[in-house]
């Protein structure tokens, strides 16, 4: 059978794509200490390359401060990039394209992390979820503009990586969506302020990562943005701040727009009057300026095919390492939608992160379709479901 998620996609830029199928930033919390790669991370990606046309790689913080949770990668240090190139090389085998998310935590840590440090963040607000979040410190003026250039910084690394494009992780109330978050941002300097305002962060962002591939990048280089539509506190994002940020980033230098929800059908979370799917709304704010990837709940061709169906450019997917390769081979029948635990290390789960999910969801593992994402409940705030909602 001929699906559409199966044909090329070209950006404008002239990065090729050979299908329209993205794997997800999937977190396996499994650096060394200091945030370098390790073995376990290169077999994880390397069994999944080959059949999606790109890899996002998990989460890279770009500073110290930025550091969300253990065992999380680096991109903060010139060191960090051998060891950042051989996972590069292990998502591009096969011809498919590899993609690193970069990121600051900002308030979404803590003092343990981050060996003594108080958590930093647009305001000193400490966060509604989870419970036992700590006040961040507010950033200094100078402090931001740190975080700008690391932001550039990172990305001239992730280009001598060898990766093919990096993603601002804007998503899933970490630093970059604190800024925008009125609940998050309460400063009163051109950092905080209106909506208009509150997108100066992200957009010096962009333009510090613009600036370094337009300096360093000897090849096209992709630059994504990923976002969550909604917040449910009070005050907090809502969908039509999500739509007027969206407009910014059709207008901006981004190659591409990606959403993180649970489900491609998903309404809006705070006015339950508004039945058009979130999906559907953002393509039509994009109004076919940048591509976007849908994502949320895609387990069969069929479901992939509806993403794209309703309007999104390309498909974010988690599942088995060949759930591609059985579609191309007409093997479908083949593909498992129930992992049971015993099939972890078959699956190339590294062991850090199977104590997370054996932990968190032994009770659900046998029916879900793939543990090979860690759940980030703070994810939009939104209940969890499953193992769609991921910590990158």
């Amino acid at each position: 059978m001929t699906y559409q998620f199966m044909q090329p996609y070209t950006f404008k830029n002239g990065v090729t794509l050979k299908n329209r199928m993205v794997m997800s930033p999937t977190t396996t919390m499994s650096s060394f200490y200091d945030g370098h790669v390790t073995n376990d991370e290169i077999k994880f990606y390397d069994v999944r390359a080959g059949g999606p046309g790109m890899i996002i790689g998990e989460v890279a913080n770009v500073i110290a401060s930025g550091k969300g949770f253990e065992g999380e990668l680096s991109i903060a240090d010139d060191g960090d990039i051998d060891g950042l190139s051989r996972l590069a090389n292990a998502m591009k085998r096969g011809g498919t394209k590899a993609i690193l998310q970069i990121f600051h935590a900002g308030r979404k840590s803590n003092d343990s992390i981050l060996r003594g440090e108080q958590p930093v963040s647009a305001s000193a607000v400490k966060a509604v979820f989870p419970p036992d979040s700590q006040t961040p410190r507010e950033l200094t003026a100078a402090e931001i503009d740190e975080i700008i250039v690391a932001f550039g910084e990172a990305t001239r690394r992730a280009i001598a990586a060898g990766f093919d494009g990096v993603e601002l992780h804007g998503a899933n109330t970490y630093l970059l969506q604190q800024f925008f978050s009125p609940n998050s941002n309460r400063r009163t300097d051109k950092w905080g302020g209106d909506r208009d305002a509150r997108m100066g962060f992200a957009k010096a962002v962009i333009a510090s990562s613009q600036q370094a591939i337009d300096t360093y990048a000897d090849r096209p280089f992709l630059l994504g943005y990923r976002i969550s539509p909604e917040e449910i506190e009070t005050p907090g994002i809502r969908l039509a701040d999500s739509l007027a940020f969206v407009d910014m980033l059709g207008d901006s230098t981004v190659d591409y727009v990606h959403t993180s929800m649970g489900s491609a059908h998903r309404t809006s979370l705070n006015d339950k009057t508004d039945h058009e799917p979130i999906l559907k709304q953002l393509v039509q704010q994009l109004a076919g300026r940048k591509p976007l990837i849908g994502v949320g709940s895609v387990e069969k061709p069929a479901d992939a095919e509806a993403v794209l169906e309703m309007g999104a450019d390309l498909v974010e997917f988690i599942r088995e390492p060949q759930w591609v390769e059985k579609i191309v081979d007409g093997d479908e029948a083949s593909i498992r939608y129930q992992i049971s635990p015993s099939e972890l290390d078959e699956l190339a789960i590294p062991r850090a992160m199977q104590d997370y999910l054996k932990g968190a969801f032994y009770s659900v593992m046998h029916f879900t379709t793939d543990p090979s994402v860690a759940v980030d409940y703070q994810n939009e705030a939104a209940p969890m479901e499953g193992f769609e909602k991921k910590m990158s």
